[in-house]
């Protein structure tokens, strides 16, 4: 099973692909098990996520004496939130780590959270930069949290639309 890095502008982000018929075929099998469990993963994290925002909503509500407006507060709060946290922050990070513009930054985080992942930004990968060593552990973080929060915003629309 030998991998091949020489086509890293077409692949996504992955430095590495499979060069050999079974190298391909366990990309297939690991895939067929690996994208549905990381969906159901996602999607946990998502609903924890929801959780919390419907909690802190009641207990607002509660608190306030006004159940309908703390929710809706509470939404906005979470998408203003996520959208900060997200969005709108990271690129500032990727501005500084990676020497990005703002504007690269933001494509970097959308590209990446709505799983379309082009590949022609890729972090921590410039050698003539030094990276501190919690940086990918913290972008690994972002991303998980990140498309949880951005599966539940198109869930919310997708359910606005209906």
């Amino acid at each position: 099973f030998r991998f091949n890095a020489s086509f890293l502008p077409c692949l996504g982000y992955g430095n590495l692909s499979p060069s050999t018929a079974v190298g391909r075929i366990f990309c297939i099998v690991f895939a067929l098990f690996g994208i549905p469990l990381n969906l159901v993963l996602l999607n946990e994290i998502g609903q924890l996520m929801l959780l919390g925002v419907q909690h802190c909503a009641c207990r607002l509500g509660e608190v306030l004496h006004w159940q309908n407006k703390a929710s809706f507060l509470m939404k906005t709060c979470a998408l203003v939130t996520g959208l900060l946290l997200f969005l709108l922050l990271p690129p500032l990070l990727f501005s500084n780590k990676e020497g990005w513009s703002y504007e690269e930054g933001f494509y970097y985080s959308f590209i990446t959270l709505s799983t379309i992942g082009f590949g022609d930004y890729v972090i921590g990968m410039n050698p003539d930069r030094t990276y501190p060593s919690w940086y990918k552990n913290v972008i690994s973080l972002w991303i998980l949290f990140g498309m949880a929060w951005l599966a539940l915003v198109i869930k919310f629309c997708i359910n606005l639309l209906e």
